[in-house]
């Protein structure tokens, strides 16, 4: 009704335009309204897009392992259709072991995403923010899962069943057990699927590299005041009835009381709490002005609160006891709030207008006083512009009170003292306690979760990543015994075999890393909102990723050409 009631002042001929610009968002009440739903909805959107990546490289891996024993299993395969078998029983057989393969995993991963599920939840609660989830076993999420581990097995196992088939009797035992598949036609595939893997994982290390630094970037943010040592204090005077009248004194009174009581080295009111979720803006503008109006934000204190806080006073003054009804109305602005409204020049004396209620005068406000910039509502916004008015200057005086107290006491002692001095004026009063320090680590609840599991993520991947890599380059090896003997036995240095078989890594983790690079590039669009004071194409990010992911696959492909190296000749040439 506000809104309505601004539309027909008639010096207000913008409000019209702003007030239609408005939308209303109608949200389905089936499973409740929360702001859970809001803060978490586009992260878990990516994080369910990186596990189906994760999932790509597991395939991928999988894949590679069955070609594998496909090619050891020619011999038989062969045998098989000289005496009749068809190829379609054979590829039959072929992914029915693939698909008891994905059940076992599907149902498997049920019971540990169950646990997981509980650990994540888990992870979202706080002292000051209770999160409840259903976790119970959803038979659509069970048939979801079911359809996945089918398809992929499908896929997955399909390409190397066809390949096992395709080779001709006599050409499997013409191989003389060394297999066809290790040619270059048919081990292109595996090189493909190391190339996609390598690929795919440097897009989800990227992805969390950037998320544990953006965090660490955050967790370095100067907000303005110090946190450490800072309890509010939250009183709730309903429940005893006070008559208006007599708000003010009580008020008075709780905050001496508390303050002596837990030895405070500070003490002050406050409206609210930084970072605590509570707030309100208006439009404002410089009196005697018919500039833009600006977005400002507010909160109200009493004396001795930017000291409590220690957020620096550059000029002016604090509250004190003057500014009471009687007084003029005042505000104290930070820096943000003087370059905003009054063009950055000195605000002490100036005077600042805000939209008033419909049919009143627009407020008019004098700033007393200019404090360092300070963060409103979370540690990742920019500087907001910020008035502070007394709380002796609201008309109606409040009946839910918040002390903060700057104490070097431990917490315990602290909330003991100010709970006996609260129930010795009235022991009826309801009373909460948060510690400020962890607020503002719970306010990076959504940041350390991202870093968390994109971490892991980004761990997993490139685990599987290099044990793909691993097994192809180990398989190279084992299929190439004869061809390395040989190299030996005619003088070929350890050092030089080594190469060999490390050059084949090389190739491939190197076109898998230009790849994944171009994907990084792209990808990391999706994740700029969730990022802080941090680009996607972030320099020092990608190094980081593509030098873990490069040792690793070094480290595994460094295996396999070491023992190619002490191959003894005489053994390798047995075997021809």
């Amino acid at each position: 009704m506000l809104g309505v009631g601004r539309l027909l002042r008639p010096n207000r001929p913008d409000d019209a335009k702003r007030y239609l610009a408005n939308k209303i968002d109608v949200t389905p009440g089936a499973t409740g309204v929360s702001g859970l739903r809001n803060r978490y909805e586009n992260p878990l959107w990516l994080l369910l897009a990186t596990a189906g990546l994760v999932l790509l490289i597991a395939c991928a891996n999988l894949a590679n392992l069955l070609l594998a024993r496909a090619s050891v299993r020619e011999k038989e395969i062969a045998i098989r259709q000289a005496i009749g078998a068809s190829r379609g029983r054979l590829i039959t057989q072929l992914l029915s072991e693939s698909l008891l393969l994905s059940l076992f995993g599907t149902a498997l991963g049920a019971l540990i995403a169950q646990a997981l599920s509980r650990t994540l939840v888990a992870f979202l609660i706080t002292k000051g923010n209770n999160v409840f989830i259903g976790l119970e076993l959803d038979l659509r999420v069970l048939a979801f899962m079911a359809a996945v581990g089918l398809i992929t097995s499908l896929l997955f196992g399909l390409v190397p069943a066809i390949r096992a088939t395709k080779i001709s009797p006599a050409a499997a035992m013409r191989a003389s057990g060394r297999g066809i598949t290790a040619g270059p036609e048919r081990f292109s595939l595996r090189r493909a699927l190391v190339v996609a893997q390598v690929a795919i994982s440097l897009v989800l290390l990227v992805g969390a590299f950037l998320f544990v630094r953006s965090l660490q970037k955050l967790m370095d943010v100067q907000p303005g005041f110090r946190s450490e040592g800072v309890i509010a204090v939250n009183i709730d005077l309903h429940p005893s009835h006070y008559a208006k009248e007599r708000l003010p004194a009580v008020t008075q009174e709780l905050l001496d009381r508390v303050r002596a009581k837990t030895r405070a080295l500070s003490a002050a009111q406050v409206g609210w709490p930084p970072m605590s979720g509570s707030g309100w803006n208006e439009h404002t503008w410089a009196d005697g002005t018919t500039g833009d109006r600006k977005t400002c934000w507010f909160n109200r204190a009493g004396p001795g609160s930017f000291k409590t806080m220690e957020t620096a006073m550059l000029s002016g003054r604090d509250f004190d006891q003057r500014d009471d009804l009687r007084a003029p109305k005042v505000a104290i602005i930070n820096e943000v709030f003087a370059k905003q409204i009054f063009g950055g020049e000195n605000p002490i004396g100036r005077a600042f207008r805000t939209e008033g209620e419909a049919g009143k005068p627009d407020p008019v406000y004098q700033v007393v006083g200019l404090v360092r910039n300070t963060k409103y509502s979370q540690l990742s916004e920019d500087f907001n512009a910020i008035a502070v008015f007394p709380i002796a200057q609201m008309s109606e005086p409040a009946s839910e009170l918040t002390f903060l107290l700057r104490t070097d006491s431990p917490v315990g002692e602290v909330t003991r003292a100010a709970t006996a001095a609260i129930a010795e004026i009235n022991p009826g009063l309801g009373v909460q306690f948060t510690v400020l320090s962890e607020q503002l680590k719970e306010s990076l609840a959504r940041e350390r979760l991202m870093a968390a599991l994109a971490g892991a993520f980004g761990i997993l991947a490139g685990s599987l990543a290099v044990l793909g890599l691993y097994g192809v380059i180990a398989y190279m090896v084992a299929r190439r015994r004869n061809e390395i003997g040989m190299r030996i036995a005619l003088g070929a240095s350890r050092g030089r075999v080594v190469w060999l078989v490390l050059r084949e890594a090389a190739l491939l983790l190197s076109i898998g890393l230009i790849v994944g690079l171009a994907l990084s590039l792209w990808a990391g669009q999706a994740a700029t909102s969730l990022l802080y004071n941090l680009k996607p194409y972030d320099p020092v990010t990608l190094v980081l990723a593509v030098s873990a992911l490069a040792l690793a696959a070094f480290l595994a492909a460094y295996g396999p050409a070491r023992r190619a190296s002490r191959l003894d000749p005489m053994d390798a040439l047995r075997e021809e």
